[in-house]
Formats: structure tokens, C-alpha cells, sequence
């Protein structure tokens, strides 16, 4: 028995629409994560995209150290507050660290300490863009300190390698990455739904993963 016309046509209308009703629904939410990731990491992604450039040309970027030495003393009565020589590698009492940074203004608190040394404890501070330390005699209660700031081209580049940025950059930066990788992912499905109005969408995207890897594969060895 043959369908009638009429009959099929009225059966593929119903599907037809429940297709468009799910392409505008997909469409919606790609196009909301879409642009929620991109406002997300705006910001991050200029910050790192012009650290890449930087970095890229580091060597030929002049920067002249500035170098900073204070001199400074504590208490006698806080040498005792020291523990003794050995392998640890805790942070300074903190009476101990409040003197220290009232004495050279360099805050040592919650850096690790060198305490190996009889006659000396060395804590190294280092952050981005620069190098820091200090040193307490044990004998006699005498502070030094050192200070070395490589510019804020050095600054920005430490920033985009996450080097002596602490733990709260560290999670920054997965989550920057994180909401990078929704951005690109949801820009891929995106291209996918509208690839059948803009023929050159394919061959754009493939060059994109074919020109990285022909100069990775000929140029870097």
C-alpha cells in the first residue's frame, strides 16, 4: 500500500522542526559559553599572549638590573628565638621576621630558611621578576640583605612562566587555561554548525594544526 504523499510530507514536518528546535537550543549554549569564556579570560589571554612575544625575544630586550643591599640588626635576645643548626627548613619565628623587615625592609615571614649554617641562617626570597635575600649572623645579631629587580619586562615574563608566583597564581593559571580550552572547544563547535555557509572553514582550521607542525617536523631539530 502506497503512503500518500501528503501523509509523509505531514510525518518529516514534526522531525524537521524537533531538529531546528535542538540546533537552536545547541546553538544557544555554545554561543553562551562561547562568549562567558572569552570575557573570562580576556584579560589572561592578552596578558600571555604578549609574554609570548617578550619571551620569544628575551635575549634581545636590554633590562639593567637594579641591585639594592641594606644593612641592618636585631635584637640579641631574638638569637636565642632561633633554632639550632640543622636540616630544616622552616620559616622564621615570626618576632624574628617582624625585626627582620622593620631592620632592612625586606619581609622574610613565611619564606623557608636555611638553618644548615653554625654562624649564619640565609632565607631566600625570590619572586618574579626579581631575587631577594636575606642573611641574620647568629653571633652577633647583624642582618643583610639583598635586593635584585630585573625590570617589569622580567616581571611579566615570570607572570607567564608561573616562576616564584606562589600557590595562588599557580591555580590562576590552570583556570585561565581551563576556561581557554572552553573558549577553543566551543569556537570548534561553532565553526562545525555554520562550516556549510563558509566553505573555507575546514581548510583554515586544518592549516592550523598543519603549520605548527610542519615547522616543528622541518625546522625544529
Amino acid at each position: 500500500m502506497k503512503v500518500p504523499a501528503e501523509t509523509t510530507k505531514g510525518a518529516k514536518a514534526p522531525a524537521k522542526k524537533k531538529n531546528k528546535k535542538a540546533r537552536a537550543f545547541w546553538l544557544k549554549q555554545l554561543h553562551t559559553w562561547h562568549w562567558v569564556s572569552a570575557a573570562i579570560s580576556l584579560a589572561g589571554m592578552l596578558l600571555f599572549a604578549i609574554t609570548g612575544i617578550t619571551l620569544n625575544h628575551a635575549a634581545s630586550i636590554g633590562a639593567e638590573p637594579q641591585v639594592v643591599q641594606s644593612q641592618g640588626k636585631i635584637a640579641p635576645g631574638l638569637l636565642r628565638k632561633l633554632p639550632s643548626a640543622g636540616d630544616g627548613n622552616a620559616p622564621l619565628p615570626g618576632e624574628v621576621a617582624s625585626a627582620v623587615a622593620e631592620a632592612v625592609r625586606l619581609d622574610p615571614a613565611g619564606f623557608a630558611a636555611d638553618w644548615s649554617a653554625e654562624d649564619e641562617v640565609y632565607v631566600a626570597m625570590p619572586g618574579p621578576g626579581r631575587d631577594a635575600w636575606v642573611s641574620i649572623d647568629r653571633s652577633n645579631g647583624n642582618v643583610s640583605a639583598e635586593v635584585t629587580r630585573r625590570g617589569a619586562v622580567s616581571y611579566l615574563n615570570d607572570l607567564h612562566k608561573g616562576r616564584n608566583t606562589g600557590s595562588v597564581w599557580f591555580w590562576f593559571i590552570d583556570l585561565f587555561a581551563a576556561a581557554c580550552v572552553i573558549f577553543t572547544l566551543t569556537g570548534l563547535f561553532l565553526l562545525q554548525l555554520h562550516a556549510r555557509h563558509r566553505p573555507s572553514t575546514w581548510p583554515l582550521v586544518g592549516l592550523s594544526v598543519l603549520i605548527p607542525m610542519a615547522i616543528a617536523l622541518i625546522f625544529i631539530h
